[in-house]
């Protein structure tokens, strides 16, 4: 006899399926119209579905956290192959001064920045703790730094050196996050001379430097098979528009296996991979994007699913902490050091262009896969007070700054293009009324 299945898998598959549909039928108005990429609604929809009760994570107990490493892993190693491969060609080599900026200077500003508004906004971290946590806020995130680039809105109003700029500076420094994190945790850890080994042979040389090799040689060896399958008539169009993708898939797995950054080395091959040729070919393509959407709606509706929303308000750290923590840090984690440099960044030229990549240093998907690491090594340590609590508080600021940065972020282009002509709008809508009546 027929009965009713009704589980996580089904209910999954409904929701997201019916999300997609829904999304996809005004997709056209929301990101093009109202400026709005699919971030923001995905995470509401998230939200949605676990308030409701429709979908709880936690049934999967303690395979939860590593569903979402993995999962942004994925995300992130498909974004940052195809934020590669739509650069200019050789652009990294190009353009090493603007990048090395902002991937240096600014980046550090950032992550001491972020630290110490933690570090005042959080009760019982110290210092040091707090550098760990703000090591995972501090790159900026290539999912969301993408809707920044893409769309009518980036063609109007972003210079396109601007907007490659934007996008080499969120691919790169989510690579370069490990140096950052790590150097806090060996401190935490170790001690003496057995830091700086630690942190120079095991981030800076295997996870950095070995990643930017592996990914250039990656890169450069699927670029020349590629271009001589595609001149030896030996790949069909479906392969070829899927290259970049199964690149993407292929690094991931790999570096993963070898144990070396797999983000840093998704973005140098995508950049050493693309050539003119290729972005030409692919460019009216519409594949990659959908697949990039299919892969961000799902994987901003797992995290509405995640966020720990009932801890937020606890009598030892209240929400009212939390917001003057996500304001501070969204207002002071990268404008100040953007506007202080930006007269040595050669790609930005005007003040209005650095104030706009100031404001717009996103914080996302990149945040939570930096979180999860970061659990994970702490479950290596001695388990201390200290550790334990910040394995506790690290996720509680970490989530948090997610929303309010895709919140705020979300919403600022459409605050800043519809908000001028509202009150115009307002007043032809009550004059017409005035009219009727």
């Amino acid at each position: 006899m027929p009965t009713l299945a009704i589980n996580n898998f089904n209910l999954v598959c409904t929701l997201l399926g019916g999300f997609v549909i829904l999304f996809g039928l005004v997709s056209y108005l929301v990101r093009e119209k109202m400026y709005i990429s699919e971030a923001l609604p995905s995470l509401l929809f998230g939200t949605i579905f676990k308030v409701a009760g429709l979908f709880r994570p936690e049934v999967y107990g303690t395979t939860t956290q590593d569903i979402t490493r993995e999962f942004t892993r994925l995300v992130l190693g498909v974004q940052l192959v195809l934020a590669g491969v739509q650069l200019p060609e050789k652009y990294l080599w190009y353009e090493w001064r603007s990048l090395s900026i902002l991937l240096l200077p600014v980046m550090a500003a950032m992550w001491v920045i972020s630290a110490l508004i933690i570090y005042l906004c959080i009760p019982n971290l110290n210092y040091l703790d707090a550098l760990i946590i703000g090591a995972c806020i501090t790159p900026t995130d290539p999912v969301l730094s993408n809707s920044l680039v893409k769309g009518r809105f980036a063609e109007k109003s972003i210079a396109e050196p601007l907007r490659n700029l934007i996008s080499a500076e969120s691919g790169a420094n989510d690579g370069f996050g490990y140096p950052f994190l790590f150097l806090a945790l060996y401190i935490l850890r170790d001690t003496g001379a057995s830091i700086a080994r630690d942190w120079i042979v095991e981030t800076i040389i295997y996870e950095v430097i070995l990643s930017i090799v592996y990914g250039t040689v990656i890169g450069y060896i699927a670029m020349r098979t590629l271009h001589f399958a595609k001149e030896k008539n030996m790949i069909e169009d479906e392969s070829f528009v899927l290259f970049a993708f199964a690149l993407a898939l292929f690094i991931v797995g790999t570096a993963g296996l070898v144990g070396t950054d797999d983000l840093l080395a998704c973005f140098v091959a995508g950049n050493v991979f693309t050539c003119d040729w290729f972005r030409v070919e692919t460019e009216h393509d519409s594949l990659q994007s959908s697949l990039d959407m299919i892969l961000n709606v799902a994987m901003f509706t797992w995290l509405g699913t995640v966020v720990p929303w009932a801890e937020f308000n606890t009598q030892e750290i209240p929400v009212w902490r939390f917001i003057i923590m996500a304001l501070a840090i969204l207002a002071f984690r990268r404008l100040p050091a953007v506007l202080v440099m930006y007269k040595t960044i050669p790609r930005i030229e005007t003040f209005r262009e650095a104030i706009f990549t100031g404001f717009f240093g996103p914080i996302g998907v990149g945040a939570v896969f930096y979180m999860s690491l970061l659990l994970e090594t702490l479950s290596t340590f001695t388990q201390t007070d200290q550790v334990a609590y910040i394995g506790k508080v690290a996720p509680l600021v970490i989530y948090f700054s997610l929303v309010s940065s895709v919140i705020v972020h979300g919403i600022s282009i459409p605050a800043l293009v519809v908000g001028p002509k509202m009150p115009r709008t307002l007043s032809r809508s009550l004059t017409q009324l005035g009219a009727l009546s």
